[in-house]
C-alpha cells in the first residue's frame, strides 16, 4: 500500500524556459511530488501552449501533459523589475531549471555565480544544444540537430534512404530525462556533502550520444561506423518484424539459442533447430534474409492475433506495433493504469500517459492537468513571497508578471 506522501514533496523547483527540453525535466519531477513553479512571459506564455494539435475549440493537447502537476506564474525576465522577483524566487527554490541559449541568464544577471550568493544549495540544471561550454555553446541548437549529432539519426532507417527522424522529439526528451537525474543526483550529493548545490550541465547532442551503445569503441578499435540498418541489427536474427494475414505486422524476437528452438517448433519446423545454417548465433546471423523469409511464409496466412497468441505460448518474445488506439484498449495497459484520464477545467477529460516508473511505497501522481497562465500569480507572490494585492496590481499594470 502507497503512502500519501509523494517521494519529492517538500521538494521547490523553478522552472524558466520553454518547448520540451526544460518542461519536460520540471514534468518528470512533479510528477514525483516537487511543487514546479514554471515562469512564463506575460500575455503569451511557453509556446507549447498552442504546439501540437488542436481540438475544434483551439487548445493544444500537449500542454496538459507537459504542464501537469504544474503552477505558471508570470514574469518579464527581460527588464530589472522581473529579475529582481526571480531572485527572490529562486532563493526559495532547491532546483532551477532552464533551457536559454548558454549566457542568457547571465545577462539577466541570474547567473549560478550570483544565484547560489543567497542560495548556496541551488540545483541549477541547464539544458542546451550543445552545453554550457565548447566551441559551438553560442550556437542555437534545437532536439533535431542534437539527435543529428549525437549519432542517433545516422543509424536510424533504411541505407538506400536520407536518415529521417523519429516521431517525437527524442533529443529533447533524453536531455530533459538527464536533467531530471542530474538534478536528483546533485540533491543527495547536496544531502549527503556538505549542503551546497551545483550545476547540472547537460547538452542535447550528449543526452543523445549516451545513448550510441559501443559506436564510439566500434569506430576507435576497429574501423567499423556503425550505419543504417533498415527494421534489423545486422548478424541478430531472428529479430524482426512479420507481414500478417490482416495487413498487419508482428515483431518476433528470438535471436538467442533456446528462444530459436522454441520458435522453430511453434511454426511446425522443430528441425531448423538443428540446421547447420540456424543452429547458432552466428549461423542465424550469416543466414537472416533467408530465415526472415521462412517465418514471413508462416506469418503472412496467420492474423496478427494469432501469431502473437502462439509466440505468447511458445514463450518467444513478440509484440504487435502499438498505435495510441491500441495502448488505450490493451488489458495489459489497462491493468497496468499505463493511461490515465484527468478532467481539464477547458478541454474536459484528458486521457494521457501515467507516471514512470511506478514506485511501491511513495509513487507519483498526476494531480491536474497544465494550468493557465499565471493561476498561481497570487498565491506564489502574494503569499510566498509576500507580495501585497496593491503591489500585484501596480506589477501587472507595467508589465512585470
Amino acid at each position: 500500500m502507497s503512502e500519501a506522501r509523494k517521494p519529492l514533496e517538500g521538494l521547490r523547483v523553478v522552472e524558466m524556459g520553454s518547448l520540451l527540453a526544460g518542461p519536460f525535466c520540471g514534468q518528470l519531477l512533479g510528477d514525483f511530488g516537487a511543487e514546479v513553479i514554471k515562469v512564463e512571459p506575460p500575455g503569451k506564455g511557453d509556446p507549447m501552449r498552442v504546439w501540437g494539435r488542436h481540438r475544434k475549440e483551439g487548445r493544444t493537447l500537449w500542454w496538459p501533459v507537459i504542464a501537469r502537476n504544474k503552477k505558471s506564474v508570470t514574469l518579464n525576465l527581460r527588464e530589472e523589475e522581473g529579475q529582481r522577483l526571480a531572485r527572490e524566487l529562486i532563493d526559495t527554490a532547491d532546483v532551477l531549471v532552464e533551457n536559454f541559449r548558454p549566457g542568457t541568464l547571465e545577462r539577466w544577471g541570474l547567473g549560478y555565480e550570483e544565484l547560489s550568493r543567497t542560495n548556496p544549495g541551488l540545483v541549477m540544471v541547464r539544458v542546451s544544444g550543445f552545453g554550457q561550454t565548447g566551441p559551438y555553446r553560442d550556437q542555437a541548437g534545437f532536439g533535431a540537430i542534437g539527435e543529428a549529432m549525437g549519432g542517433i539519426r545516422h543509424v536510424t532507417g533504411f541505407p538506400d534512404r536520407p536518415p529521417p527522424r523519429t516521431g517525437i522529439s527524442l533529443g529533447d526528451s533524453l536531455a530533459a530525462t538527464f536533467g531530471a537525474l542530474g538534478a536528483l543526483t546533485a540533491l543527495l550529493s547536496r544531502e549527503r556533502h556538505g549542503g551546497r548545490g551545483q550545476v547540472v550541465d547537460i547538452g542535447i547532442y550528449e543526452a543523445v550520444l549516451a545513448l550510441m551503445e559501443a559506436t564510439i569503441p566500434e569506430y576507435a578499435l576497429t574501423g567499423h561506423t556503425r550505419g543504417r540498418t533498415g527494421t534489423v541489427l545486422p548478424f541478430v536474427a531472428p529479430s524482426n518484424i512479420y507481414p500478417t494475414s490482416d495487413n498487419d505486422y508482428v515483431l518476433i524476437a528470438g535471436n538467442a539459442d533456446t528462444v530459436f528452438g522454441r520458435l522453430a517448433k511453434a511454426v511446425g519446423h522443430p528441425e531448423w533447430a538443428g540446421d547447420e545454417r540456424f543452429a547458432t548465433h552466428h549461423a542465424r546471423g550469416e543466414n537472416m534474409e533467408e530465415l526472415d523469409e521462412m517465418i514471413s511464409a508462416w506469418t503472412k496466412d496467420r492474423t496478427s492475433e494469432e501469431v502473437l497468441r502462439v509466440m505468447a505460448d511458445a514463450g518467444v518474445p513478440s509484440g504487435k506495433i502499438f498505435t495510441a488506439e491500441d495502448m488505450m484498449n490493451d488489458p495489459h495497459y489497462r491493468a497496468r493504469e499505463n493511461v490515465v484520464t484527468l478532467d481539464d477545467p477547458e478541454i474536459g477529460p484528458v486521457p494521457m500517459q501515467n507516471v514512470v516508473p511506478k514506485l511501491s511505497r511513495t509513487p507519483g501522481r498526476i494531480e491536474h492537468t497544465g494550468p493557465a497562465l499565471g493561476e498561481h500569480n497570487a498565491e506564489v507572490y502574494g503569499e510566498l513571497l509576500g507580495i501585497s494585492e496593491e503591489e500585484l496590481d501596480a506589477l501587472r499594470e507595467r508589465g512585470t508578471v
